[in-house]
């Protein structure tokens, strides 16, 4: 497939639904019966039942298990080993089988109609057109002008989620398409990705045709659905004519170089079983095929599956828990091992201050984080001292899971730190027309912030990168998917330097790289508002485990500081009390026989607050430390050493 530029105008005009083709050629010869139909419903369990209906283009996964899911005879869909590897018993857990019951989709898409009540029609049609599609499209087939929440929640076809037919109904010609706009073909077919597919049992117990095509292989059988773009209303409700960019997965994974190293979306979230399998049970003489894509879809959208697993009772959901850790498991893995490398490097130390740096290289097909805006990583950053006390952090959470000191709007790239607090999170940040951080994706108008880090390959120059724009901050910074001038790096450098001020004896230093699918910022303003579907998801969210996924660390322990820099006593040859002083006041006093000649007052950041020079005392003196509350380090010079002592102002 030729790479043609697309802009979000051509993206936009033209889009319509309702899509008929006409492309089957599948084969017409006499379906034959291996077996009875008594002997077929007590194997698939589930009544008699005719195939597909007169009028009607998707069957559900219901339909599917029969063929392509556990086998008792524990002889088809199994690996060499004997593991059962079929295909429903994968997909049902997935956030694709998952996708309209989803709580959190469900209470964004209120959350949105609410704010723009007049949109509700076309703005539910664009959400459930991905996220249900055969639900979606069977309405939109049958002259429906409208389908959203209330008619999924009755519509057995809507509640299947990405089903087997969401996937194998698309037709050839889908990648010219995006936001939710599928080519299926209605002509009661499913597409696969082996030759000479055998058609009689398929033909005959569902009324549908399999047939071959390599479109099924490729990674833009996804891209219908994984690039979105929204229009965009300003506050009043009126649309102002502009588009904005929701996600571009699809785009990101063109603009690298995983296309010519012949890596697909499947390669990654449907990993290859490169061995014989037998894909559909009880039927003889079936050829093995190989290779076989494991329908884990595995991503990284952790939290939700453990708070949708957490509540598949009240959701309707009747999957095994077994299933869900099954592809938490799996989506754990993808994410600590599959999606970056990371390291820590030592770069110097001076008389006063050391200096690291930090390398996260992405290790996925397009950037990292993808998808959905509210999905980023938190690049933390700790060097503590002997005592243990810290000396310098970044990127740390509270109990509220948010990020201590981000900008309330949004913390724009950093490409060199100094500072305790002020982290580095990879994400995009939409804004509305007034230039603010906005929620609401129907507002989003700009792009605040994209330093989200792209896949190796990635270029401005590509002709899709209108697309998947990078903001300005990261471009300028000079570490940032670059190595010199060229682009394409897949990587970040991130540059530390650390007062030592503070600093007792050796120094450790540890950094690590944290996921968040649901950040707290994003899901505040919908909090507002009260709607049955927000209510249900804001109590399931309160109560579900909101910390963030550790994905990578890397650490250097028991620095030695070289000499000069490593003078520091914490013996007790002057005290400093109370340690928590509630109006400021501090006294030092010293040891018999031990000289105080200076005394300076350092913050967390190791800033010098105060001093004062040639104290010369050998019993004790008082102080006053800064008016604002928070951490300080008292430095004691004696006549041979510095001690420090850590004082709080509450």
């Amino acid at each position: 497939m030729s790479i043609k530029k697309i802009t979000i105008i051509s993206i936009i005009i033209g889009f319509a639904v309702g899509f008929k083709f006409i492309n089957s050629a599948a084969s017409k010869s006499p379906a034959k019966k291996f077996h009875t139909q008594t002997q077929l419903d007590a194997y698939q369990g589930i009544p008699t039942r005719a195939p597909i209906a007169p009028g009607e283009y998707f069957l559900p996964s219901s339909s599917c298990r029969g063929c392509h899911g556990y086998d008792s005879a524990t002889v088809s869909n199994i690996n060499e080993a004997g593991e059962d590897v079929n295909l429903v018993d994968r997909w049902e857990s997935s956030m694709m089988a998952l996708s309209a019951k989803d709580p959190f989709w469900r209470a964004k898409v209120s959350h949105e109609i609410t704010v723009n009540p007049g949109h509700a029609g076309p703005l539910q049609n664009k959400c459930l057109d991905c996220h249900a599609p055969m639900g979606a499209y069977t309405s939109q087939f049958k002259g429906h002008p409208y389908y959203g929440l209330a008619e999924l929640v009755t519509d057995s076809l809507g509640l299947d989620g990405v089903s087997c037919g969401g996937c194998h109904a698309i037709a050839p010609s889908v990648g010219y398409t995006f936001s939710g706009i599928i080519p299926y073909d209605t002509n009661h077919v499913e597409y696969g990705p082996f030759t000479a597919p055998s058609v009689g049992p398929m033909q005959l117990y569902e009324g549908l045709t399999p047939v071959y095509s390599n479109h099924m292989d490729q990674a833009r059988l996804c891209s219908a659905c994984h690039t979105l773009i929204t229009e965009t209303s300003d506050l009043a409700g009126s649309f102002t004519g502009g588009h904005f960019v929701e996600q571009a997965t699809y785009h990101e994974y063109i603009n690298s170089d995983f296309p010519a190293n012949n890596i697909k979306c499947q390669t990654c979230h449907m990993p290859p079983v490169n061995e014989p399998i037998i894909i559909a049970n009880g039927f003889t003489g079936l050829t093995p095929r190989t290779p076989f894509n494991q329908h884990v879809f595995a991503g990284a959208n952790l939290f939700m599956l453990n708070l949708i697993k957490n509540n598949k009772g009240t959701l309707g959901i009747n999957v095994p828990d077994k299933s869900f850790d099954s592809t938490i498991v799996a989506t754990t893995d993808m994410l600590k091992s599959k999606t970056i490398n990371f390291d820590l490097q030592l770069v110097s130390i001076t008389s006063d201050t050391a200096f690291f740096k930090v390398k996260i290289q992405n290790k996925a097909g397009h950037k990292f984080p993808s998808g959905y805006p509210t999905r980023r990583a938190v690049l933390q950053f700790v060097v503590t001292d002997s005592n243990n006390d810290t000396v310098f952090q970044s990127g740390i959470f509270n109990n509220q899971q948010r990020v201590i000191g981000e900008n309330p709007s949004f913390e724009g790239h950093h490409n060199f730190i100094n500072q305790s607090n002020t982290p580095q999170i990879y994400e995009m940040v939409p804004g509305d027309v007034n230039g603010d951080f906005t929620s609401v994706l129907e507002r989003a108008a700009i792009l605040l912030k994209d330093n989200r880090i792209p896949p190796t390959g990635f270029t401005t120059t590509s002709p899709v990168y209108d697309t998947v724009q990078i903001s300005n901050d990261a471009l300028a910074d000079t570490d940032f998917n670059k190595v010199g001038s060229i682009e394409g790096s897949g990587t970040d450098w991130v540059h530390f330097a650390v007062p030592l001020a503070a600093a007792v004896g050796n120094i450790s230093v540890k950094s690590k790289v944290y996921y968040q699918s649901l950040p707290p910022k994003w899901v505040a303003d919908m909090f507002t508002y009260s709607t049955a579907e927000i209510n249900t998801f804001e109590t399931m969210y309160n109560a579900a485990d909101q910390k963030p996924i550790l994905i990578a660390s890397d650490s250097i322990i028991n620095l030695l500081l070289p000499t000069g820099v490593n003078t520091y006593s914490s013996k007790e040859e002057v005290k400093a009390w109370p340690t928590i002083s509630m109006d400021g006041k501090v006294f030092i006093s010293a040891a018999y026989g031990t000289l105080i000649k200076s005394i300076e007052v350092f913050d967390a950041n190791g800033k010098l607050q105060s001093q004062l020079q040639n104290t010369s005392f050998q019993s004790t003196i008082s102080l006053y430390l800064p008016e604002s509350s928070g951490i300080y380090y008292i430095k004691i010079y004696s006549g041979t050493k510095v001690v420090f002592k850590k004082v709080v102002k509450s």
